[in-house]
């Protein structure tokens, strides 16, 4: 199109801004109002103003949000005007609605009551300005049920995991206080893995027994399945791929077999990099706390990333995992290699348990290395590594023998093993 100057000219259609960060933008003024989608919000995680556009969502009303993703802390978050005018706009529809369900619960109305010292039932309308929420029943229920399992002393992400498991239930039209309810809605639900419905049927279960309460639990067939072990050379290429903060994170999982929740946690007084030492105290699943040496590269890695808070890795899980996750997927189109997409956060700690059995031998050892309890936990990796690495020939041995006690003696303190003996000759090896 030709402006009146006989320039080439584009015309920008009002609110549809293609500038990121300039306020005064020509289809800005043309509305004589701001566009909100001219300004980059703040991250409400670390403040930082450096953020991208990262796609878009809808709401429950079907409006756009925007998202935008943190360069700083890689926190994805929606745009807080949009998520605000979307609610504006529907919220006296949404109200007026509520307002009609709770009339006709007459139940749900006498079941509210507030004042420690007196008792007194709310109205409709008293009950829409105290609680804006649907569902307000469920939620608190949900609340009741969460504060309980934290005065029984589970674990934070059990309490999440269970919560999550409820919602679920509730979400597919379920009546928790129906138990042949939740049957039926776990009977249709063909998606779920059989793990998914084993976490939600003993989440339901201790609901029930929260409420002194029991039930005939549906069958739920759980088959073990081993894990999918990537190559050492698949993860350092991942590595390669990944941002700063990303790469530091998956080789302190290479390293050291934490889990992602574990690493996360992870504070900066944990680290000793005078001696390369890394110290877990606040374990997952109930786990023994450990100590790991590292390699003098992870600590370079650690000593690269900014010292803004008392954790290692600030910001999100989520985040980082959704950052993770378009790497794969970035990284296994470009080297044609489809693996990849099977490797997770969690892929690297079996990874780590397989190749440290392969190279002690020892299941105590590998016991101790990843926290586990029990042995039992620490026997997969045992199969695990007879079928990836005893059936090959590639294996390579130092051999030495002995004669005298005092040499025997020290080879098995180097770490050589007894393989026989003939005659006053012992032979003893060790991998290279």
């Amino acid at each position: 199109m030709v402006d009146g100057q006989g320039q080439a000219g584009l015309v920008i259609p009002a609110g549809d801004c293609i500038f990121d960060t300039k306020p005064d933008c020509n289809s800005c003024k043309s509305e004589l109002t701001l566009n909100s989608s001219c300004l980059s919000p703040p991250c409400p995680q670390c403040n930082s103003k450096k953020v991208w556009r990262d796609g878009q969502r809808y709401s429950v009303y079907g409006d756009k949000i925007q998202r935008w993703l943190c360069r700083d802390c890689s926190l994805r978050f929606s745009d807080p005007q949009d998520m605000k005018n979307s609610w504006s706009s529907h919220e006296k529809e949404a109200r007026t609605q509520l307002s009609n369900e709770i009339k006709m619960a007459t139940d749900l109305v006498t079941s509210y009551q507030i004042c420690d010292k007196e008792t007194k039932n709310l109205g409709p309308e008293q009950i829409i300005q105290q609680v804006p929420e649907r569902r307000i029943d469920i939620a608190g229920k949900l609340v009741e049920y969460s504060w309980k399992m934290q005065k029984e002393g589970y674990d934070k992400e059990t309490i999440r995991g269970n919560s999550g498991c409820l919602r679920a239930l509730v979400l597919r039209g379920a009546d928790l206080a129906d138990p042949e309810s939740v049957k039926e809605v776990l009977s249709k639900e063909l998606r779920w893995s059989q793990n998914r419905k084993r976490n939600v049927i003993n989440a339901y279960t201790l609901l029930l027994k929260f409420a002194d309460k029991t039930w005939n639990k549906p069958k739920c067939l759980v088959t073990t399945k081993f894990p999918f072990i990537p190559t050492e050379k698949e993860i350092d290429d991942f590595i390669a791929a990944s941002g700063k903060k990303n790469a530091t994170f998956l080789q302190v999982l290479k390293e050291t077999a934490m889990r992602s929740g574990e690493a996360k946690r992870l504070k900066w007084l944990e680290i000793d990099c005078e001696r390369n030492i890394i110290t877990l105290n606040e374990p997952e699943k109930n786990s023994n706390p450990r100590m790991w040496k590292v390699s003098a590269t992870l600590i370079e890695m650690l000593n690269t990333l900014p010292k803004k808070s008392e954790q290692v890795f600030p910001g999100s899980l989520k985040s980082m995992k959704t950052t993770f996750s378009k790497t794969r997927k970035r990284l296994s189109i470009n080297l044609q290699n489809p693996r990849l997409m099977k490797i997770h956060f969690h892929t690297l700690r079996h990874w780590k348990a397989t190749t440290l059995y392969h190279q002690t031998k020892d299941p105590y050892y590998v016991q101790r290395f990843l926290g586990h309890k029990s042995l039992k936990s620490t026997e997969i990796y045992i199969n695990i590594e007879h079928t990836l690495f005893e059936a090959g020939a590639n294996e390579q041995f130092t051999v030495r023998i002995a004669e005298k006690p005092e040499e025997i003696k020290e080879l098995l303190e180097a770490g050589f093993e007894y393989v026989c003996q003939k005659d006053t000759l012992i032979f003893l090896r060790k991998r290279k």
